[in-house]
């Protein structure tokens, strides 16, 4: 399915990096609001304070979406999935229709997304779904693609506002058999149901004190949530990001450094929305904004650089260049990235945001040891906490 060579770790760093990505692994499925996210937050905490840092657990609430049977039954058949989570729901006793394509008058539609790739910021909100969104049919059928043939669940960026006919995840290992039902107009009935229920997810923040309170600040991010286990989405992040902590705890540097890693990131990203709302003037009050994306220390695959302004960008380029890494790309300036540090970029932050490539994004097979290079990641590791230190030193 994957042709990834997996690197033991070797020396002391990658050592701590393998061993937090399994831990984190280890956990189960990270989405936002479980027990396991609340569990996972503890866990984070904890790895905060063996280093000397205090971490806070910051809550914000929400409606957590808990997936009831969701299936679609035709040409006696049914195939299992899961509800797209920020669109409308079925009901358990679902709805019937024929099958059909996008546009035409079937009840319910069939689509298929395009396998996803973070080299392209914004691409997702061009697809089939967001046209689905719009369509006047009853329920959707969306048929995940990505690098091979399986389930790539989708974020929910209108979490808080859901829209659209319900929408049911499958994976694309169905495709050729849904065709066929499409093509013969099949009566079908889809059930795509939920629950919501009021709940709690949390952000971990922690600040380590500057020698200068006069200097901006300095704000290291990362996500900590997401589908599935997903130890190079989110553990090669928040490898980086505790890495980046340990070197910064050990110094005495002279800004202020807040670090905060984020739940609600595949739900709209909801952390960081709650992390600003209770620091409005942050944003543009940092210094620099460091932000720790997907898949770093995926095996195979290029980075990419989104920075608000040249100076960041550079900046983030000799970091890679000092550990022999090269930046893959560099995105448009006036691009939004994707994720929290979206965000920043519509409230007019100074940002870096860094993400890898990877075949398995959203898939269940993001999974240590086999997802993730660590050798790969300590070079990330050592380029970005270096070079996070140069900046609160005031050096840069």
């Amino acid at each position: 399915m994957m042709n990834i060579v997996h690197h033991a770790p070797s020396g002391a760093l990658e050592q701590r990096l393998g061993a937090l990505i399994e831990a984190y692994d280890s956990q189960g499925n990270h989405r936002t609001g479980t027990a396991i996210d609340h569990d996972s937050a503890q866990w984070l905490v904890a790895c905060a304070r063996r280093l000397g840092v205090e971490a806070t657990l910051e809550p914000f609430a929400l409606d957590r979406i808990d997936p009831q049977p969701c299936y679609l039954r035709t040409a006696n058949r049914s195939i299992g999935g899961l509800p797209l989570f920020d669109a409308s729901f079925t009901g358990p006793d679902g709805i019937r229709g024929r099958l059909g394509a996008l546009g035409s008058d079937a009840e319910i539609a069939v689509i298929e997304t395009e396998p996803f790739t973070l080299m392209e910021p914004q691409k997702e909100q061009r697809d089939a779904v967001a046209a689905a969104r719009r369509s006047g049919h009853k329920a959707v059928v969306v048929l995940t693609r990505g690098k091979y043939p399986g389930l790539f669940l989708l974020n929910a960026p209108s979490f808080k506002a859901p829209c659209g006919p319900p929408m049911l995840q499958v994976s694309s290992a169905e495709a050729e058999w849904l065709k066929e039902q499409v093509a013969a107009r099949a009566e079908a009935t889809i059930v795509v149901d939920g629950l919501r229920t009021p709940a709690q997810a949390f952000n971990v923040t922690a600040t380590i004190a500057g020698s200068d309170a006069g200097l901006p600040p300095l704000v290291i991010m990362t996500p900590r949530s997401g589908w599935w286990q997903c130890a190079s989405e989110r553990g090669g992040s928040l490898a980086c990001w505790i890495e980046t902590m340990r070197l910064l705890a050990q110094a005495r540097p002279a800004r202020d450094c807040h670090l905060v890693a984020c739940s609600g990131h595949e739900l709209g990203f909801l952390g960081i929305d709650a992390y600003l709302d209770c620091r409005p003037d942050l944003v543009t009050r940092a210094y620099q904004w460091i932000h720790f994306g997907a898949n770093i220390g995926s095996p195979h695959h290029a980075n990419l650089i989104h920075a608000s302004d040249e100076r960041a960008e550079q900046w983030a380029v000799r970091a890679l260049q000092n550990e022999g890494l090269a930046a893959g790309a560099t995105a448009e300036r006036d691009s939004a990235p994707r994720g929290e540090a979206g965000t920043l970029h519509r409230r007019g932050g100074r940002y870096v945001a860094l993400v890898c490539d990877t075949d398995v994004f959203h898939h269940a097979a993001d999974r240590w040891p086999d997802a993730v290079d660590v050798a790969l990641l300590a070079r990330y590791a050592r380029a970005f906490a270096a070079g996070a230190l140069q900046l609160a030193s005031g050096d840069a």
